[in-house]
């Protein structure tokens, strides 16, 4: 099973052009939210909780990565409402992770990156078996 298989928490099954197609933004993501392992407890993390501790702009630059995902989403033909959920996630992961030291135990809890892509996945998964 691939690596950026961890982001979605189970494979979804997906045409190869369409899975090619999201490979960019599944390993954005694992990068982002899942991609390291805090050793004893097994707590997943990635470089969004890493970023998000440097003061006034972590955040800000973990945002515009987050932005990204979205971006390709739409490209990929995600529905409007599917694309304000994502903003959503990532307005919410941005405001909670501007709160010094609170922000920074969000940064680490709630992974904006990996539920997006998964919300994605599923919405081209439906959308294939169509």
């Amino acid at each position: 099973m691939p690596e950026s298989s961890r982001v979605l928490e189970g494979e979804i099954l997906l045409p190869g052009e369409a899975r090619r197609d999201t490979a960019d933004i599944e390993r954005l993501a694992e990068w982002l939210d899942t991609k390291f392992v805090l050793p004893g407890l097994g707590w997943r993390f990635g470089l969004d909780s890493v970023i998000g501790l440097i003061p006034g702009i972590g955040d800000g630059i973990t945002a515009l990565l987050s932005v990204y995902i979205i971006g390709r989403a739409h490209q990929l033909g995600a529905s409007r409402w599917l694309l304000l959920r994502m903003g959503w996630n990532v307005f919410v992961d941005t405001l909670l992770g501007a709160i010094p030291l609170v922000g920074d135990i969000c940064d680490f809890a709630y992974k904006s990156n990996a539920k997006n892509v998964r919300l994605l996945m599923r919405h081209l998964e439906r959308r294939a078996r169509r």
